[in-house]
Formats: structure tokens, sequence, C-alpha cells
């Protein structure tokens, strides 16, 4: 894609200030999933928003079956971004899957990043010996099934599932976002996620972390976060949020957005 990578990404750059925050989505949603985020930080810093190349936002001709095979591709998406737009520091916000491109990033690049701030983040889904991922290998054959025989109705059960509170609004948001992905890049995307292991390269990263959990998350058991936290090779700290879902900046964005403040770098 070369010099039309930020274009076909949907890069954008707003608000003032010196300090660089960067907010990058998860799986299943685009760069508007901050819309109720941004209000709290346009005013004093310098917001870098974009899509995800599987993303329903991005036209799916950009999206290499051969060439984002594994997380590295979008990590290489990640700091061309950055190194685009001039960025030499800045605090970076992953969501779900991003943060997991956010944490590979920072081991790459460290002097990029103050600070990492992981929301919902699992370093693996699967369950190991002494591991507790949240998820079976046969439970997850049967997710990636029901998305091949129906998306229309994975979709429809899974995003009450993955909002976890009762909040339609966010609901009827995920399933916008999902239903505008293209059903085989989704699920060419969800065995790349499902089939990741960042285990044994946790303890690379040297950039201070904070971890936001919320109290109930089908995806992401509690105990990922403390895993994280005691494997995590940087100076890192868990925030738990008391509300239920994998997504609290659709169902609860302002106590996530405070949340955030009060985790970015002083």
């Amino acid at each position: 894609m070369g010099h039309s990578l930020l274009e076909a990404l949907n890069v954008r750059v707003v608000g003032s200030g010196e300090r660089n925050l960067v907010l990058a989505h998860g799986f299943g949603t685009d760069q508007s999933a901050w819309q109720r985020i941004l209000p709290f930080f346009v005013r004093d810093h310098r917001v870098v928003l974009y899509d995800l190349v599987c993303a329903g936002s991005v036209n799916p001709d950009y999206f290499d079956f051969h060439r984002y095979t594994t997380l590295d591709a979008y990590v290489d998406d990640l700091l061309y971004i950055l190194d685009s737009l001039g960025i030499e520091r800045c605090t970076y916000v992953g969501h779900s899957f991003s943060a997991t491109i956010g944490i590979l990033a920072s081991i790459r690049r460290p002097e990029l990043f103050a600070k990492l701030i992981l929301i919902g983040a699992s370093p693996r889904f699967l369950n190991d010996r002494n591991y507790h991922g949240g998820f079976e290998q046969g439970e997850i054959e049967k997710v990636f099934s029901a998305m091949e025989s129906n998306y229309e109705a994975w979709v429809n059960g899974f995003a009450p599932l993955a909002v976890g509170a009762d909040v339609p609004e966010a609901v009827r948001e995920f399933s916008r976002t999902l239903f505008n992905m293209r059903p085989d890049i989704t699920l060419f995307v969800s065995r790349t996620v499902f089939n990741s292991d960042l285990r044994g390269v946790l303890g690379l990263v040297r950039v201070p972390c904070s971890i936001i959990q919320t109290a109930k998350d089908a995806s992401v058991p509690a105990s990922v976060a403390m895993y994280l936290k005691n494997h995590l090779g940087g100076r890192s700290t868990v925030h738990m949020l008391n509300v239920e879902g994998h997504l609290p900046h659709l169902s609860a964005p302002n106590l996530l957005a405070q949340e955030l403040r009060r985790a970015l770098p002083r």
C-alpha cells in the first residue's frame, strides 16, 4: 500500500496539545468506537485514530490474506502510521486485538511509547496448562463454524454477549460494525487472533502499562489482567471497572474515559 496506507486506513489526527494519544480499536469495530471517548481528550491531546485493515470501514481489497497471517503485519501498519505522522512519543490506548498489537509494537520500538493503556487485553484466549484464557479449542472451533454457516445469526448472538451490559445502543453499534466486515475477513482474522500467543514475549515489554479490565467479560477472564501484570516486563497496574462486557467504550464511555484520564502519564 505504501504511501496510500494513511488514506486506506482512514488515519485522522484531531485535537490540540503537545502530547500524542493513539486510540486503536479492537476486533469487530472501527475508529467510530471511540466517538464517545474522544471529547474527553481533544482539548489537551493530539489524538490519532485509524482503522485496522480488517475493519468494515476499510476497502476489503486492501486486506491481503497472505500478508495478514500474523500480528506482525498489523504492527508494521501501526509503526508506519506513527512514523509518517512524525510522532516520536505517544501514549497508546489499545482495545483487545489492538492491545496485543501495541504490546508487540512497544517491544520493537520502545522509545515511541511513553505508556501502553490496554483495555480487555489477552496474551492468549485459549486455555493451557496452568493458564486460564477463557476458551477451549473445541469451543473456538464451534464459533468458527457458526460464523461460516450463518454470519448474520452469529453476529446477532455474539454482539449482546460481547457487550455484556444491558445497553441496547451499544449492541446495535457493535452489530453494525460487525455486519460492515466481510465475513471471510472476519473469520480469517478471528483465526489469527485466537491462534496467537504472546505469553512468551510479555517479559520483553519495558514500557509502563495500565491494564483496564471490566468486572465481567465473556471474552477475557479477570484473572488474565493479573496474569498480564505479573508477566509484563515493565511497571504495570490493573484497573478494574465495575461494569460488564468487553466493550466499555461503547457501553460505559464516561466511566472508561475517567479511568483513561487517570491512567495517562503525568
